[in-house]
């Protein structure tokens, strides 16, 4: 069974840091693209950051460019969102996800194949 595992989320002050991880199991991720989403309290779920299969192309949305990494682990099996200087307006539930078959880095929704329950992020004083 594929499972996509996220962990790391928490209250923080604004200005703080936060790492989430996400780790797969059930089968070999290193060859899947990867992404994290996120879903603000009352909004609809919107990009991150994604990774490509290979690991050598990353992108980022506009609002987080700067402030987050996204790495992956050698074995391709666990992800990372490193998340720096967070904001009141970064609260929100984050999903990570797995891209079977699309190249490069995949920024749509619609394209992932595999998602995690997400946890959640709360950015407040």
């Amino acid at each position: 069974q594929v499972q996509l595992v996220e962990s790391g989320g928490g209250l923080v002050q604004p200005g703080g840091s936060l790492r989430l991880s996400c780790a797969a199991s059930g089968r070999t991720f290193s060859n899947y693209g990867m992404g994290w989403f996120r879903q603000p309290p009352g909004k609809e779920r919107e990009f991150v950051a994604a990774i490509s299969r290979s690991g050598g192309s990353i992108g980022y949305a506009d609002s987080v460019k700067g402030r987050f990494t996204f790495s992956r682990d050698s074995a391709g099996n666990t992800v990372y969102l490193q998340m720096n200087s967070l904001k009141p307006e970064d609260t929100a539930v984050y999903y990570c996800a797995a891209a079977r078959g699309v190249p490069g880095t995949v920024v749509a929704a619609r394209d992932y194949d595999y998602w995690g329950q997400g946890t959640q992020v709360a950015v407040s004083s």
